[in-house]
């Protein structure tokens, strides 16, 4: 039952946070000097003393305990893609056969979690089981189902990375470090840090629990491999900002609410495109808290769908025929004094320290485009990359009319003349006149300028916006010391003259990844491949870029990877996807077999029984009908049983030990051709077969069952 049928109050600013450790409970609980020092630790990087750590570690226990909690975990975030953690309780046992509840400051930084099962891409033996967690207090500790989650990075024995957070915060410093030096180049001397923030907007769907358990390809591998399309898909765009449904709509208040008592800031709820689809966005963050907020919403949105019986499918296509789902990455880079960098003013064209950090981004796109692809490539994501609902594969610019104006003028050497806002009238004297933006939206391009920011499009809803953001942090600090060394040594009289012309050198060698049109059309491949720009259409053809010379020299020059980083992660990626294939082969193989088959084979007895005696009844009875459908089952019978055939032999042929690399293209080459075929003749011959002989739900029943 809902607050507003119980009648309740939900009072937002009193639960917001309120299982948090945030900065309000420590400036209220924490000794000044201890304070003062945890500040200085998340401001500075600075080392934390154990004597603080104790300190804050006692604080911080009493503080969980009172909120219920009995045990901490280190909360971390391993390549799986999902997060992990280990619980230990407070309780420590005294001589009298009583306990005393106990959380010290080593405990509090270093957890010492076993890490032989967890990807390591080769950085390991599997017999160096011993990992290590480290505390992040620049990401706040919460509470959660009675435990104290401190979040954390995750190391190897030998400090190596084995987990997103480390390099996030690792190319966070690498653009503070990079923007600074060059804002005070531009003068802008009081700045002495920068942080990208994030805003994740996040699609998901929601179908009935109990029909989510009959699906044996949703339970295993999160998609549907067969399913004849439903008579009606999203074609009547219906359920686009439609009227929430009201079981759906408690279920989004309540998750809210579970969200805003950890400190996420959910801001906006709406329905998606497709039917059963929605979506939840945030205000923005700090990059490295961001991630971690959608982690926890990612689960969250399971958890409080648990509760309502419903199933949350976060896969990036769990259903065919009908939108998937992404993670819409907003991106921008804000100062220490509350500037944001890409935020254009009023006067664009004169915003000389916005036109350098545009000119840094773009530059930054387009020379690492193959990594931002790369960063963004999952099994999941590419069925969903390329068609109508997600930006192509290739990865360009939209920046609008009045930016691309501005970069005309500055190619052109000639003086922009802005259009100014304008007023937007609606044709009826009772509306108001608004204010029309400087552009439109584009939402088929994979990395947009929307007003102050850019957003990422390509990122899939069930990844981590970790790595998408360790790219794009790690080349625009790149470009930023590229216009730094340029300008460092320039005599001021001619330093305006030299940025102007830098920054013109910039868009001549880059401003092939500007594109503002339809990234859709067939005309846009072509183009794109004449301006020599990447169309990385999967995983495996855009994972060899990772450990190409490019991007070792990137990311080890800035610290973000060493190279032996990037070779375990190419290996892990390259596994998982092949791994992820592997499953949706042999889900799909039992489902057709066992499942569908029964169901087939069910109806074709009843048509033939119903034929037998019909014909008993009626000596002259055709039966055309039950004839015909009986003819085209079995012809579908038979290129089913040939195309089951053929991915059972090919299944056993990709599980011979062989090239990471190899054994993906393989996978994608043929084993998702051949499930493919098979598809086909299987949802045909669903798509005959009445709902009451199959022993799964079909798509009309999952998409339209919701209330």
């Amino acid at each position: 039952m809902s607050m507003e049928e119980t009648g309740s109050t939900v009072n937002i600013p009193e639960i917001y946070g309120s299982l948090v450790f945030d900065d309000r409970v420590m400036r209220e609980r924490l000794p000044k000097d201890v304070y003062r020092a945890v500040r200085k630790t998340i401001k500075d990087g600075s080392h934390l003393e154990l004597d603080v750590a104790n300190t804050v570690a006692a604080v911080m226990k009493n503080w969980a305990i009172e909120h219920g909690a009995t045990h901490f975990t280190h909360w971390f975030q391993p390549l799986t893609g999902l997060t992990a953690e280990k619980h230990d309780s407070f309780i420590s046992p005294t001589g009298d056969g009583g306990v005393v509840l106990d959380f010290s400051g080593k405990e509090l930084v270093k957890g010492e979690p076993d890490a032989s099962s967890f990807p390591s891409g080769g950085l390991r033996a599997t017999f160096e089981a011993r990992g290590y967690t480290a505390w992040d207090p620049s990401s706040p500790a919460f509470i959660k189902d009675g435990t104290l989650y401190i979040p954390t990075a995750f190391c190897s024995y030998g400090g190596e990375a084995l987990d997103k957070k480390t390099p996030l915060l690792r190319s966070m410093e690498a653009i503070s470090k990079s923007a600074v030096r060059v804002l005070h180049l531009l003068g802008n001397e009081e700045v002495t840090h920068v942080d990208t923030t994030i805003g994740s907007e996040q699609e998901y769907f929601l179908i009935d629990k109990d029909l989510y358990k009959q699906r044996k390809d949703l339970l295993l591998c999160g998609r549907t491999l067969i399913g004849a399309p439903a008579p009606k898909g999203q074609e009547m765009e219906d359920h686009y900002f439609g009227v929430l449904k009201p079981k759906v709509a408690e279920y989004m208040h309540d998750l809210d609410q579970e969200l805003w008592k950890l400190g996420v800031p959910a801001k906006t709820k709406h329905n998606e495109v497709a039917p059963s689809q929605h979506e939840l966005a945030p205000v923005f963050e700090t990059a490295n808290v961001a991630v971690d907020h959608n982690q926890l919403t990612m689960e969250m949105m399971k958890k409080v769908a648990d509760k309502h019986n419903y199933a949350c499918l976060l896969h990036e296509k769990p259903f065919e025929g009908v939108n998937g789902s992404g993670k819409h990455n907003n991106w921008s880079i804000s100062t220490n004094t509350g500037v944001n960098l890409l935020d254009p003013g009023a006067t664009p064209a004169e915003n000389i320290q916005f036109l350098v950090f545009l000119m840094a981004v773009i530059s930054a796109v387009d020379e690492y485009a193959d990594l931002l692809r790369v960063s963004v490539a999952t099994a999941g994501n590419d069925h969903r990359l390329g068609a109508n609902e997600a930006p192509p594969a290739i990865i360009s610019i939209f920046v609008g009319d009045e930016l691309e104006g501005v970069l005309k003028s500055i190619d052109d050497g000639t003086a922009f003349v802005s259009q100014g806002k304008t007023k937007l009238g609606m044709g009826a004297a009772v509306l108001p006149h608004i204010t029309r933006d400087s552009t439109d939206r584009n939402r088929t391009s994979p990395f947009a300028f929307t007003g102050n920011k850019f957003e990422f499009r390509s990122v899939g809803s069930a990844l981590s916006v970790a790595d998408p953001n360790i790219v794009l942090n790690t080349a625009v600090a790149e470009y930023l010391d590229r216009i730094y060394d340029r300008l460092k040594d320039v005599p001021k009289e001619s330093f305006d003259t030299e940025l102007k012309k830098l920054l013109k050198e910039l868009l001549d060698e880059h401003k092939r990844v500007l594109f503002n049109g339809d990234g859709y059309s067939e005309e846009w491949v072509k183009e794109a491949e004449r301006r020599g720009l990447y169309n990385l259409k999967s995983l495996p053809d855009a994972m060899p870029h990772l450990v190409s010379e490019h991007s070792v020299d990137l990311f080890t020059k800035h610290k973000v990877f060493t190279k032996s980083e990037l070779e375990s992660r190419y290996e892990i990626f390259l596994e998982n996807y092949s791994k992820t294939i592997h499953i949706e082969s042999l889900t799909m193989q039992e489902m057709v077999r066992k499942d569908f088959t029964s169901g087939l084979l069910s109806y074709e007895k009843a048509l033939t029984d119903e034929m037998i005696g019909k014909k008993s009844l009626l000596p002259g009875a055709k039966c055309k009908l039950e004839s015909d459908t009986l003819g085209t089952l079995e012809t579908e019978s038979e290129a089913i049983d040939a195309s089951l055939s053929k991915l059972h032999d090919d299944t056993k042929e990709a599980e011979r030990d062989g090239d990471a690399l190899h054994t993906a293209r393989y996978y994608h080459d043929t084993i998702l051709a051949d499930m493919t075929e098979l598809r086909s003749h299987v949802d045909t011959a669903e798509a005959m077969i009445p709902e009451c002989y199959l022993p799964y739900p079909t798509y009309g029943e999952m998409l339209f069952s919701l209330r």
